[in-house]
């Protein structure tokens, strides 16, 4: 009922930074519910949600505006030094549907230098430092069942129709991604596996962010002040744990020209991409070989300065995604014939998952190595680049690879 009595007008945000005492892990922090990056050392997590950022298709072009504004917006006090509130996002991989980022209501950091700080995000200023005890844990599942969505030979035949596609010079190259589906008994806590995770792959964007898991190897765009950063990855090969032998397979995977030329395809259109915002771009004159625990890449850092006045990473993800290592190349081509012939809702596997602050800074990994947490379902994706002479056995056999690092993460006893 209308009283006549106004309503007050709720006040601006505020953001409050403490200096944290406690060295809480803050993937317990997180919890099921919460949010994590986590990467050599250093972390960043949420809890709780003080703004949803929700967008459409068409709201991808200005995503980093309304950001920027709504964190430009609060009020920020609290002790010196304190970091800047950050949104998170993972965002999905087809730029035509919604998505949405999210600025938690508590966030905590791990600074490289070992300082730990809480910011608090409300309408009033905290009286004192946040109350950050982790959530309990909760009861593991007694029981996975896995299965991929799509038989072997089904997903070989379609690397094989990719390839007839390619040859008859309708494109260069796709990315086809499989799909294996996790049902456990009871609701799965990602924290196990995070765990796991971010201790097999410390140089990984380790990451939790509104049900979504990735151990990623791949940085899509990061943006410090006037430096900008990417360092595509292309081009796969197993490692075995022997040294001798992991030595000759990156030799071997070098020395590719198939697995090459799939390389130079993202490296040239990242370069092309970012040269307009910057006033000096490089990128390395021959790809290295960076090894995670059960795989090794192809990659090459590119980096340069950007411009005045820099745009937000934002900016930058929305021009880079997808990328030739996850879509394909020409990307149009490539993204009908994955709509064609794939089968599969990628959902946000494979998009850009990271942290934006409210300078533009931030850093965003390529979602790969990934899950989608619901419940007591887990989706596990995996894919690989094809291209005109790909061999469908062996793609499969790259992928089950790729498989390894989640799985054996979520499943473990």
């Amino acid at each position: 009922m209308d009283t006549g009595v106004p309503r007050p007008t709720p006040g601006p945000l505020r953001a409050h930074g403490f200096r944290v005492d406690d060295d809480l892990d803050l993937i317990e922090f997180a919890g099921p519910n919460g949010m994590v990056i986590t990467r050599d050392g250093s972390a960043i997590a949420g809890i709780g949600c003080a703004v949803t950022i929700a967008f459409d298709a068409d709201d991808r072009s200005d995503l980093g505006t309304r950001v920027h504004t709504i964190l430009n917006g609060m009020d920020r006090s609290g002790a010196a030094g304190a970091p800047a509130p950050l949104a998170f996002g993972a965002l999905p991989f087809r730029t035509d549907v919604p998505g949405r980022m999210v600025i938690p209501a508590v966030q905590l950091h791990r600074q490289p230098d070992g300082a730990r700080w809480a910011v608090v995000i409300g309408r009033d200023d905290p009286t004192g430092p946040p109350d950050v005890q982790p959530e309990p844990a909760q009861a593991l599942p007694s029981r996975f069942d896995v299965a991929a969505s799509r038989e072997p030979s089904w997903w070989m035949d379609l690397v094989g129709r990719a390839t007839t596609r390619i040859r008859a010079g309708e494109l260069r190259k796709v990315v086809l991604a499989r799909e294996v589906v996790v049902t456990a008994d009871r609701p799965v806590d990602p924290r196990p596996a995070l765990r796991r995770l971010r201790a097999a792959y410390p140089t990984c964007y380790v990451s939790f962010i509104d049900g979504f898991l990735c151990a990623s190897p791949e940085l899509l765009v990061s943006r410090h002040g006037d430096v900008v950063r990417a360092h595509p990855m292309a081009g796969t090969a197993p490692r075995l744990g022997d040294p001798a032998a992991d030595a000759k397979l990156a030799a071997s995977l070098l020395a590719n020209a198939n697995y090459r030329h799939e390389h130079q395809l993202t490296i040239d259109m990242v370069h092309d991409t970012l040269l307009p915002w910057c006033s000096f771009l490089d990128a390395e004159p021959q790809p290295s070989v960076v090894a995670v625990a059960n795989v090794q890449h192809l990659a090459t850092m590119v980096e340069g300065r950007l411009s005045r006045p820099e745009p937000s990473v934002l900016d930058l993800v929305h021009a880079l995604h997808p990328t030739p290592a996850v879509g394909g190349d020409p990307r149009e081509s490539a993204l009908q014939l994955q709509r064609e012939i794939e089968e599969l809702d990628r959902r946000r596997y494979a998009g850009p998952v990271g942290w934006v602050d409210a300078d533009g800074n931030g850093a965003w990994a390529v979602g790969v190595r990934s899950a989608e947490f619901d419940g007591v379902t887990v989706r596990v994706y995996a894919g690989n680049g094809i291209v005109s002479d790909s061999d469908p056995a062996t793609e499969f056999a790259e992928t089950q690879a790729k498989f390894a690092a989640v799985l054996g993460a979520l499943v473990r006893p």
